[in-house]
C-alpha cells in the first residue's frame, strides 16, 4: 500500500459551519488560492444546495484552482444534479454525497430502515457517475454504526462506482484503536476500496483518531485550517501534516503539503474570520514557537532539538522566541541584551536577572525597553523615540512629526503618508537617515475595553541584518514608532559590532 495520504481540506465547507466562521464567494476564492498553494490535493469547496450564494461561492473556486474541488450533498438527485452544475468548471470535480448509517441517526434523524438508506446510498451514487468519474461516498456518523450494516454499504457504494469511500467519526466519539480497528477490518472485507478518514475534536482526539485510520489503511485525510468545524472542530491539516513530516520515518507515511505555506494559511483564515487561535494551539499558536522557562531558553540557546521537534521555518512561522518572564533565566537575559546590543559582565547580568523576575512577577511580559530600564544605561547604538505629533482626518493628508535620540542626538523630521501610522514611519526614516526595511507590524489588544493596552512586535532589515523590536502602549502609534525604533537600534547595533 502506497505511504502517500491525500490531503482533502474542507476548511471552505465544514470549517465555515464553525460559529462566525461564515465567509463570502470572495473570501472563499481567496483562501481556495492559498490551500492550492499549501499543496492539499482535495478542496471542498462548499453545499451547492445550501444557496444560491452558496452555489455560486462553489462555482468561482471550481474555476479558480487547478486541483480537485468537491461539493457536498445529500443522496437526493435535485442535491447531485445541483452540484454538478456548479462544479461545472473545476478541471478536477468530485461529488461528495452522503447518508447516515448509524440507527441513532436513521431512527431519530432520517426515520428510515437500514434497507433504504443503503439503496439511497447506492442510487446517488450511480446518478452522481453520470455526471463526473469522481464520487466520493460518506457514511455520516460510521464510527457508531453497526459494523456488518457499514461493511455492506461500503461494499455496495465501491460497486456502484464510489472512487473513495469516507467513514467519519461525526461527533467525534470514536477512541483511536476503536476507529483503526474499523478501517483495518474494512480493507480487508471490501479489497480494493479506498478509504477516507474525517475525525471532529469532541474529545481532543481527532488527529490521534486520523493518525489510526492512516496507520491501518486510509488514504485520505479530511481536514481544516486550524481545525475550525462543527462545535470542537475536525482534524487539523497543521497537526496531522506535521505528525507525519516529524515522526514520517516511525509511520512511513508522507504528504505533498507545502508545510512551509502553512502559517501564511492559518493567518489569512484567521483574518478573513476574525477567528484566531489559541496562544498554544499546536505549530500555528502564537506560542508554539515561544520559550519562558529559564531551563528551556538554556537548552534553546544551546541547541534548539533540546526543546522544538520542528522549526518555525518548516511552517512559515518566522523565528522562535524566548519571551522574558518570571520564569526566565540568566541565559535568555543575556541573549535578549546581546540582540539589544548591550553586553554585561555575568554579575551584573546575575543581578538584572532577578530584577527582571520581580518586574515580572507585577506585569506579565518585560519589554525590550523594560530592559533597557532596568540595565539603566543606554547603549551607542541606541534610538529611543522622544515624542512624535500627527494630524489626520478622513479629508485631510495625513502628517506627522517625530523626534528621536540617536546616540545621544536629538533629531526631527516630518513627512506625509497614508495614515498616520504610515507618516509616522517615515517620519522616523527620515530622522534616522537609514535605509530600513519594514519585514512585519503585528498589533494586538493585550486587553478588552476602549483603553485596552496595544501590543506590537515589528521586524525591519538594515543592512542584511533582521532584528525585532516589542512596545506596549495604549496609543497605538506610540508603540509602533517605539517597537520600530527597538528594532532600528537592535539591526544598527549588530553592523555597528559586524564592523568592529
Amino acid at each position: 500500500m502506497s505511504g502517500r495520504v491525500l490531503i482533502f481540506d474542507t476548511t471552505l465547507r465544514d470549517g465555515e459551519q464553525s460559529p462566525g466562521c461564515s465567509m463570502h464567494g470572495v473570501e472563499k476564492v481567496r483562501l481556495a488560492r492559498q490551500l492550492e498553494r499549501l499543496g492539499v490535493d482535495v478542496i471542498e469547496a462548499g453545499f451547492p444546495a445550501a444557496s444560491v450564494g452558496e452555489r455560486e461561492s462553489v462555482r468561482a473556486v471550481a474555476n479558480e484552482v487547478a486541483c480537485t474541488v468537491a461539493a457536498l450533498c445529500r443522496t437526493r438527485e435535485e442535491d447531485i444534479r445541483t452540484a454538478a452544475k456548479a462544479l461545472e468548471g473545476a478541471a478536477r470535480p468530485r461529488i461528495h454525497t452522503f447518508i447516515a448509517t448509524s440507527d441513532l441517526h436513521l431512527a431519530h434523524k432520517l426515520k428510515m430502515p437500514r434497507e433504504e438508506a443503503l439503496r439511497q446510498a447506492v442510487a446517488a451514487v450511480r446518478f452522481a457517475r453520470t455526471f463526473y468519474p469522481e464520487v466520493e461516498f460518506s457514511a455520516e456518523d460510521a464510527s457508531r454504526s453497526d459494523y456488518g450494516f457499514l461493511r455492506d454499504v461500503v461494499a455496495a457504494v465501491h460497486e456502484a462506482g464510489a472512487t473513495i469511500v469516507n467513514i467519519p467519526d461525526t461527533v467525534g466519539y470514536a477512541l483511536p484503536d476503536e476507529y483503526g480497528e474499523i478501517f483495518a477490518k474494512l480493507t480487508r472485507d471490501v479489497p480494493g476500496v479506498t478509504l477516507s478518514a474525517h475525525c471532529h475534536d469532541d474529545l481532543g482526539l481527532a488527529n490521534a483518531n486520523s493518525l489510526a485510520a492512516v496507520k491501518n489503511g486510509a488514504r485520505q485525510v479530511e481536514v481544516t485550517i486550524n481545525g475550525v468545524g462543527e462545535r470542537a472542530g475536525n482534524t487539523s491539516l497543521e497537526e496531522f501534516v506535521m505528525t507525519l513530516r516529524v515522526r514520517g520515518e516511525s509511520l512511513g507515511l508522507e504528504t505533498g503539503v507545502k508545510s512551509e505555506e502553512i502559517a501564511t494559511a492559518s493567518h489569512l483564515l484567521s483574518s478573513i474570520t476574525g477567528i484566531w487561535p489559541q496562544p498554544n494551539k499546536a505549530v500555528v499558536g502564537r506560542n508554539a514557537f515561544a520559550h519562558e522557562a529559564g531551563i528551556h531558553q538554556h537548552g534553546m540557546l544551546a541547541n534548539p532539538l533540546t526543546y522544538e521537534i520542528m522549526t518555525p521555518a518548516s511552517v512559515g512561522a518566522g523565528d522562535s522566541s524566548l519571551v522574558l518572564g518570571k520564569h526566565s533565566g540568566r541565559h535568555a537575559v543575556e541573549s535578549r541584551l546581546k540582540a539589544l546590543g548591550l553586553a554585561l559582565p555575568k554579575d551584573e547580568v546575575e543581578e538584572l536577572t532577578a530584577r527582571v523576575k520581580e518586574l515580572a512577577d507585577r506585569k506579565k511580559y518585560v519589554w525590550d525597553e523594560d530592559l533597557l530600564a532596568l540595565v539603566a544605561c543606554v547603549p551607542d547604538s541606541h534610538v529611543r523615540l522622544v515624542r512624535y505629533q500627527t494630524l489626520s482626518g478622513n479629508q485631510l493628508l495625513p502628517m506627522a512629526t517625530v523626534e528621536i535620540e540617536v546616540d545621544g542626538e536629538r533629531r526631527s523630521a516630518s513627512a506625509g503618508g497614508n495614515g498616520p501610522l504610515d507618516a509616522a514611519l517615515k517620519a522616523c526614516d527620515a530622522a534616522l537617515g537609514l535605509e530600513v526595511e519594514l519585514l512585519e507590524l503585528t498589533t494586538r489588544a493585550v486587553t478588552g475595553g476602549k483603553d485596552a493596552l496595544a501590543e506590537v512586535v515589528v521586524r525591519v532589515r538594515h543592512a542584511g541584518n533582521e532584528a525585532a523590536g516589542h512596545a506596549a502602549s495604549t496609543d497605538s502609534i506610540d508603540a509602533s514608532l517605539k517597537s520600530y525604533l527597538s528594532a532600528v537600534s537592535a539591526a544598527r547595533a549588530a553592523v555597528l559590532e559586524a564592523a568592529a
